[in-house]
């Protein structure tokens, strides 16, 4: 069966691989679509689009996801056949830019307050083009620096949720970028909900244009999977899957690599019939 991977970053963001290199390797993994789904940003949707083209029956589908905030917690947005040139869509994400931008200096502040000094120029320094940088440059540096071994350690140990260096600024709310993603003719996704504590958005954002759940996602159990197959069936809900790939980092793959969570096409095309 045809499969296609709905959660990719790239050098846009917070991955390693450039956009280019994302599609040769969902090829290689013998996979028919994928999704470029950088962190608040598009810029690597057109480069990847020009190298899907290469292909005979590929498709590279244009997508974000998108930072929000609601009860304290990070929770994700996932957008999908974004029109990635609409002036108002580019116009908000320049705000969400800068508040990831905020965000990186908070965390910056509070490293150097347990001693661990990284200049914002050292940060920047990681930025490829136009797009964002975030915690995976921050660790990669803490890495090179010598503070910790790997990735996960620098998340357990400084920048996850709860730790001490972890910051989180005022966002948007998970409503608002449900409507940013429509007012951009796109298909609005939570985002690996089994990471959250946050059940209660589903039937909210359900009743407000939410088109799916990313049901399948490396971090989440077999349980979680059943548990988001159930709610996505009680609220009329696309199931979605995506591997949430990042690239390689000191040998290590965070989250999972291209195609470790796949839908059929027909997933695609249930997407697609959500914009009409």
């Amino acid at each position: 069966m045809k499969q296609g991977d709905l959660h990719t970053h790239t050098t846009a963001s917070d991955g390693t691989f450039s956009p280019a290199q994302n599609i040769q390797r969902a090829v290689e993994k013998g996979l028919k679509a994928i999704a470029i789904t950088d962190h608040d940003t598009i810029h690597g949707v057109e480069a990847a689009l020009e190298e899907a083209d290469k292909y005979d029956d590929f498709e590279c589908i244009p997508g974000i996801e998108i930072s929000t905030l609601y009860k304290g917690q990070d929770i994700h947005v996932l957008g999908y056949y974004i029109d990635y040139k609409d002036k108002n869509f580019l116009m908000t994400l320049k705000k969400l830019t800068s508040i990831r931008d905020q965000r990186n200096k908070m965390i910056l502040q509070k490293l150097n307050e347990l001693g661990i000094q990284i200049d914002e120029s050292e940060l920047e320094a990681k930025r490829c083009g136009e797009g964002n940088v975030g915690r995976g440059h921050i660790a990669e540096i803490l890495m090179e620096k010598g503070f910790v071994n790997s990735l996960p350690e620098a998340f357990e140990k400084y920048l996850g949720k709860g730790k001490a260096a972890y910051a989180i600024p005022d966002r948007i709310s998970p409503l608002e970028a449900v409507k940013i993603i429509q007012d951009a003719s796109g298909v609005p996704v939570l985002a690996h909900p089994g990471i959250y504590d946050a059940d209660e958005l589903i039937p909210l954002l359900s009743k407000n244009g939410l088109a799916g759940i990313e049901c399948c996602h490396p971090d989440h159990m077999i349980e979680q999977v059943q548990h988001y197959e159930k709610l996505a069936d009680k609220y009329s809900l696309i199931k979605t899957a995506g591997s949430d790939f990042h690239g390689f980092r000191n040998g290590e793959v965070f989250h999972g690599d291209i195609g470790s969570c796949t839908v059929p096409l027909s997933t695609l095309q249930s997407l697609k019939n959500f914009c009409k």
